[in-house]
């Protein structure tokens, strides 16, 4: 049923062409490991805004962002208010990411050996990586059902297309590490944002506000509005996404990498500031797509036959496969794809620099070359793409996406959060009490 068409493609695969152009350029600016993993700590706090939504609003997110919106209606919105608000006081108060920043650490595991030992520092690190790392193992699979449904690709041939993206983003991140990431981030913040205003807008036009607000309530009551009364959500449900906001902008590396990339202290708060709005847009435009979704296939289930229970991951991205028309399409899905690639490739960089300057390095005694933490860091970004091109195709996800990605990642942020707020705000806090914070974080598996 998908109106996507040769003019589509067209636009897809010239946005890809120009980001791999991209990854070349910016080769010329790496001269060592500050260069390649916090891009010489020269971040402008435009550029700096715009990396950070751009990495943190993945397709990834879309996918399981819109899927909260099928299954939770509009009392998933409290997910994106919580992550709004918590970005916002963080920018205000400089919480954890300005104390960071003064300190000059590239990682967060640096921070652990300075201020507890290297041992932390090295079973922080692993810790981190591990997480991490299972954490975006489900962000292909989720592309590859984006693509699917939008395009009507199927069998071998979504394989190759998938493959062939993970092979871009390796080759550029490879080529310019965060130089090249913080330049793709930028094209592609643009080119998403105009996506999802224009696919937001058409749906509103197509359905109707009042048909999409009683839709909801016809199917979900009370609880399609109200967290704390949706049998998907809840009281507990609503904390656990409070302090999720504020794992995701202040402990998760990812985002931290941008404050240690800033220029100075004022320009940490004004990207962290500013980003509150992207963090609020990242998870309320797709909430609205997913829930427009399951609108429109409660009036057209012939178009859904896996059911409103079925868990709505594939609903979205058929539901702009058969709304939007050819060219608008091309422009969205370009988009989407753009969000998938800035994801994986700070990811990438991220957990491959930790292991390399965390884990490997201090286990050798610091004594790695500029050079050889170059290439290991490099080589690990292309055996992580493996492994993630493996588990992809054989984990079986047996919940909804946000929940998986929560709970892999709480295998770190558990502990880290102790060693942060602790390590940073009290003098009292021990090694001991560090490495037993890490290990009781892993009860989180």
């Amino acid at each position: 049923m998908s109106q996507f068409a040769n003019l589509d493609w067209a636009i897809v695969i010239l946005y890809l062409l120009g980001s791999a152009a991209i990854g070349i350029w910016s080769r010329r600016y790496i001269k060592d490991m500050s260069d390649f993993v916090v891009a010489g700590r020269s971040l402008k706090s435009h550029l700096g805004i715009a990396t950070m939504i751009g990495t943190e609003l993945g397709l990834v997110t879309v996918m399981f962002a819109a899927q909260k919106g099928f299954t939770g209606g509009f009392a998933a919105f409290h997910i994106a208010v919580s992550a709004g608000i918590v970005c916002l006081v963080v920018g205000w108060s400089g919480f954890i990411v300005v104390p960071l920043r003064r300190m000059g650490v590239m990682t967060i595991p640096e921070f652990y050996e300075r201020r507890f030992g290297r041992g932390v520092r090295i079973l922080g690190g692993l810790l981190l990586a591990l997480s991490g790392i299972l954490n975006m193992g489900m962000f292909l699979k989720a592309g590859s059902i984006f693509v699917v449904e939008v395009t009507g690709l199927e069998g071998t041939t979504i394989k190759l297309v998938m493959t062939a993206l993970l092979a871009l983003v390796l080759f550029y991140t490879i080529l310019g590490g965060m130089f090249s990431i913080i330049l793709t981030d930028y094209v592609q913040f643009v080119v998403l944002s105009v996506g999802l205003i224009a696919t937001t807008l058409f749906a509103l036009n197509e359905l109707g506000w009042e048909h999409i607000v009683s839709g909801v309530e016809a199917l979900k009551g009370a609880g399609g509005f109200d967290p704390i009364a949706s049998e998907a959500f809840g009281l507990d449900y609503v904390i656990w996404m409070i302090f999720l906001g504020l794992v995701s902008c202040a402990i998760w590396q990812t985002a931290v990498m941008r404050a240690c990339s800033a220029r100075s202290v004022e320009d940490v708060k004004r990207i962290y500031a500013w980003s509150s709005i992207g963090f609020l847009i990242r998870f309320l435009i797709p909430n609205f797509l997913g829930l427009c979704a399951l609108v429109y296939f409660t009036d057209n289930p012939g178009l859904f036959p896996e059911g409103l229970e079925g868990g709505g991951l594939k609903a979205m991205p058929r539901f702009l496969g058969i709304l939007l028309p050819s060219g608008l399409l091309g422009l969205v899905v370009a988009g989407m794809l753009a969000a998938f690639m800035s994801t994986h490739d700070s990811y990438l960089l991220c957990w491959s620099s930790v292991l390399t300057q965390d884990v490997i390095a201090p286990l050798g005694g610091d004594k790695m070359s500029t050079a050889s933490r170059l290439k290991l860091t490099r080589l690990l970004i292309f055996a992580i793409g493996i492994f993630l091109l493996t588990w992809s195709l054989w984990y079986e996800l047996g919940q909804d996406l946000w929940d998986y990605m929560a709970i892999t990642g709480a295998i770190y942020f558990t502990g880290a959060f102790a060693l942060l707020v602790a390590g940073l705000y009290w003098k009292r806090a021990s090694r001991v009490g560090a490495y037993l914070a890490l290990l009781v974080g892993t009860s989180a598996v």
